[in-house]
C-alpha cells in the first residue's frame, strides 16, 4: 500500500504521526487515487475468480471516489459483478426511499451505475423493529463472515472521531448495533434533514470491532472543518473519546487527505519541528508567522535566540541572521496590502457568487472599493438558494402576493389556485420533505429580492447582476447532480458577454459536494474553454466564505476596510432577511453571518498588526487562482 501511495507524484507523506498519512494536492486526485485503489483490489480478486468484499461509506467525502469507479466501469470495462458490499451504516426509523436515507443515497451515487449484482449489496435496514434489532445486527455480522470478511474499508471521520456511527465513548469490543448519535454528529447532519430537530435519534452502525477486521482500510478526509479530529486521530492516542484514534492498532490503515484536512498535524504545519527540509519561499513565510505567533512578537523584534529556541536553527543557518529573514517575509507580507485589488485604470469584473449572499458576505467591502475605484463589476448569482428559506418565509410572501393581486384585482383565479397550491403543501409536508415547485419558486423569489437589494447596497448597478440559476442546482433537495456541459456554457456564454479583466471565485474548495467547489469547478472549466480557444483568460482571484478565512502565508492580496466599508458591508448583508438572525442552515457556528463577517475581517487585520504590520480596522483576503482544475 505504501508502495502504491508514493510512487504517486500527487501525494506527499507526512511525517510523524502514529498512523501513516498522505496529503493529495486536490479532493480530485484524491478520489482518483482511492478508486485506483479499489479497482485493484477488484481485478486482484477477479483475476484468482474470488469475490471482492468492500466496507463502504456516505457521505459528501467519497462522492468523488464513486464517480470514479462508475467512470473506470464505463470507459476502462472495471468489472463488479463479483463485488460484495457492506454498508457501514443507516439512520434508524428511516425507509429505504426516504430523501436522506443511505439505500437512496448508495443507489443514486452508485449502486444503479455499475454491475454489483442487487444479492450483493447489503445496507443495514432502518426499518427494523427494535424487538427485533439485535438479532438483525447479528445476522448482518454473520453475512460478513459468510462473505470471508471484508478485504478493503473505507471510511469517512465525524467531527467528534467517530467512524461509522461509533460515537465517542463507544467500546473497542463494539459489533454492529443500534447506537444513539451524538449532538455533533447531529447538528451536522442537520442541513440533509431540514433543520436538526428532525435528524433521528439513533442509527445502526457496524461496531469498531467489525471495522477493525478489516483486511485494508483507508480514512479519507476532506476540509479545515476535519484538521483539528485529524490530528488527533493520528499524533494523540488511543482513546475512547476519539473512535477513529483505534485505527492506530490496526496493521494496515491509512489516512488520505486533502492539504486543508492535513493543516493541523505536525508534520504538515510545522515540518521544520520533525527535521530538515528545504527552505522555499512559501515555507520560509511559513515557519517565520509560526515563530511570531508562538513568540507573541512583531517579524521586526525577532532575534537569533528565537529561531534557536523553536527549532529554526537550519533557517537561520541557511537565510539568517535573523532581522534578515525577517526582513525579508516582513516584506513578501506587506506586498500583499493591496487598496486597490484591481488597479485603478477602469476595467470589467465579475464577481461569481454561488449563493444570493455569498457575495456581500464573503467580499462586500472589496466590491465597494471596485465600484468606488470606477470599475464595471457585474455580480453572477449562480444558484437559486431557494432550499435555504424557512416554509414561513414563504408563506408570508405568498400571503403578501395574494393580498396584492386581491387588492388590485389581478388575475384573482390564478391567485386563488397558487395560494391553494401553496397551503396544500404546507399541510402534506412532513419534515425533511422537499418543497413542491411552486413553493421553491416563490423561495427562489425571496433570494432573489434580497440578492438585488444587498448589491445595490454596496453600489453595482442592477443592469450588472446576473442570475444564471444554474441547472446542477435545480433539485430542490441537499444533493445536486454533478457539473454538467449546460453548466459550463451559461458561465461561458457570460464571460464571452461581459469579457471581464478580473474575476473573483468563491474558493472554498474542499468538499467535492459543497456547493461553493461544484461552481468553482464549472467557472474554471469555462475559463480553461476560452483560454484554449483565445490563448488568454482573465486574473481569478479566490475567496472565502462565511466560514474560514486563508492562513497568512497563503494570502496574496490583502484589502484594507475602513469602519464605513465594514458598515455599509453590514447593511448589504441585512437585506439578505431570509438568512438573518436565524438561518437554516447556520453550521455549528451560533453567530449570525454579519457577525462571523465582521469578526473574520477584523481578524485578519488584527493578524497583520500583531506582526508588525501596519494596523487597519478590517481586512479581506484573497489568493489567485493558479490555472489548474480543482
Amino acid at each position: 500500500m505504501a508502495s502504491q501511495l508514493t510512487s504517486n507524484n500527487k501525494a506527499r507523506r507526512v511525517p510523524g504521526g502514529r498512523l501513516p498519512c498522505y496529503v493529495f494536492d486536490s479532493g480530485s486526485e484524491l478520489a482518483r487515487h482511492v478508486a485506483r485503489i479499489v479497482a485493484g483490489v477488484i481485478r486482484e480478486r477477479n483475476a484468482l475468480g474470488q469475490t471482492a468484499v468492500l466496507g463502504l461509506p456516505t457521505g459528501s467525502t467519497p462522492v468523488g471516489v464513486y464517480r470514479e469507479l462508475i467512470r473506470m466501469h464505463k470507459d476502462e470495462g472495471l468489472d463488479l459483478s463479483n463485488v460484495e458490499t457492506f454498508n457501514l451504516d443507516e439512520y434508524f426509523g428511516i425507509s429505504r426511499g426516504q430523501l436522506q436515507s443511505y439505500h437512496r443515497w448508495m443507489r443514486e451515487h452508485f449502486f444503479n451505475q455499475v454491475n454489483i449484482p442487487e444479492r450483493n449489496i447489503h445496507i443495514p435496514d432502518g426499518t427494523v423493529p427494535t424487538s427485533q434489532m439485535a438479532a438483525y445486527c447479528q445476522e448482518y455480522e454473520a453475512q460478513i463472515d459468510r462473505a470471508g470478511g471484508i478485504d478493503l474499508m473505507i471510511l469517512g471521520i465525524g467531527r467528534n472521531g467517530h467512524i461509522g456511527f461509533n460515537e465517542p465513548f463507544s467500546a473497542r469490543s463494539s459489533r454492529t448495533r443500534l447506537c444513539t448519535l451524538d449532538p455533533v454528529t447531529r447538528k451536522a447532519a442537520a442541513s440533509d434533514f431540514f433543520g436538526v430537530d428532525n435528524v433521528p435519534a439513533q442509527a445502526i452502525s457496524l461496531g469498531i470491532d467489525t471495522i477493525l477486521d478489516a483486511r485494508k482500510i483507508l480514512l479519507l478526509a476532506l476540509g479545515e472543518h476535519k484538521a483539528p479530529i485529524i490530528k488527533q486521530t493520528v499524533e494523540g492516542p488511543v482513546s475512547e473519546r476519539v473512535p477513529a484514534s483505534y485505527l492506530q492498532d490496526h496493521g494496515d490503515a491509512i489516512v488520505l487527505l486533502d492539504g486543508a484536512a492535513a493543516e493541523d498535524l505536525t508534520g504538515f504545519a510545522t515540518p521544520w519541528l520533525l527535521g530538515s527540509l528545504p527552505w522555499t519561499k512559501n515555507m520560509i513565510k511559513r515557519a517565520v508567522l509560526w515563530l511570531a505567533e508562538k513568540t507573541g512578537k512583531a517579524f521586526l523584534k525577532l532575534d537569533d535566540e528565537d529561531f534557536r529556541e523553536h527549532h529554526l536553527h537550519e533557517l537561520l543557518r541557511e537565510h539568517g541572521p535573523a532581522e534578515k529573514v525577517a526582513h525579508q517575509v516582513f516584506r513578501w507580507m506587506m506586498e500583499t496590502i493591496n487598496y486597490h485589488p484591481a488597479g485603478t485604470e477602469r476595467k470589467r469584473i465579475i464577481c461569481f457568487s454561488p449563493h444570493p449572499d455569498d457575495d456581500v458576505i464573503s467580499m462586500g467591502g472589496t466590491l465597494i472599493r471596485l465600484v468606488e475605484d470606477g470599475h464595471e463589476v457585474h455580480i453572477a448569482y449562480m444558484t437559486s438558494g431557494n432550499i435555504a428559506v424557512f416554509d414561513h418565509d414563504a408563506k408570508r410572501v405568498a400571503d403578501f402576493a395574494t393580498e396584492f393581486n386581491r387588492l388590485f384585482g389581478i388575475d384573482q383565479e390564478k391567485t386563488e389556485l397558487v395560494e391553494q397550491s401553496v397551503n396544500e403543501s404546507f399541510v402534506r409536508k412532513q419534515p425533511g420533505d422537499p418543497d413542491v415547485d411552486t413553493v421553491l419558486k416563490i423561495k427562489a423569489l425571496i433570494r432573489w429580492s434580497e440578492a438585488k437589494a444587498g448589491a445595490l447596497e454596496v453600489g453595482c448597478r442592477e443592469e450588472h447582476l446576473h442570475f444564471l440559476d444554474l441547472p446542477f442546482y435545480r433539485t430542490g433537495t441537499i444533493a445536486k447532480r454533478p457539473i454538467g456541459p449546460e453548466d459550463v456554457a451559461i458561465i461561458r456564454e457570460l464571460i464571452d458577454r461581459v469579457d471581464p479583466q478580473q474575476v473573483y471565485v468563491a474558493g472554498d474548495l474542499s468538499d467535492p459536494h459543497g456547493t461553493h467547489r461544484m461552481c468553482a469547478e464549472a467557472i474554471f472549466r469555462a475559463m480553461r474553454e476560452k483560454e484554449s480557444q483565445s490563448g488568454s483568460r482573465a486574473e481569478a482571484l479566490l475567496y472565502r466564505g462565511a466560514w474560514q478565512e486563508y492562513d497568512l502565508h497563503e494570502i496574496e492580496i490583502c484589502v484594507p476596510l475602513s469602519p464605513s466599508d465594514l458598515y455599509q458591508k453590514r447593511e448589504a448583508i441585512f437585506m439578505h432577511e431570509s438568512q438573518k438572525d436565524d438561518a437554516l442552515f447556520p453550521g455549528t457556528d451560533p453567530r449570525q453571518f454579519w457577525q462571523r463577517a465582521e469578526d473574520r475581517n477584523r481578524g485578519t487585520a488584527d493578524k497583520y498588526n500583531r506582526i508588525g504590520l501596519p494596523e487597519y480596522f478590517a481586512m479581506e483576503a484573497f489568493v489567485r487562482w493558479d490555472g489548474n482544475l480543482i
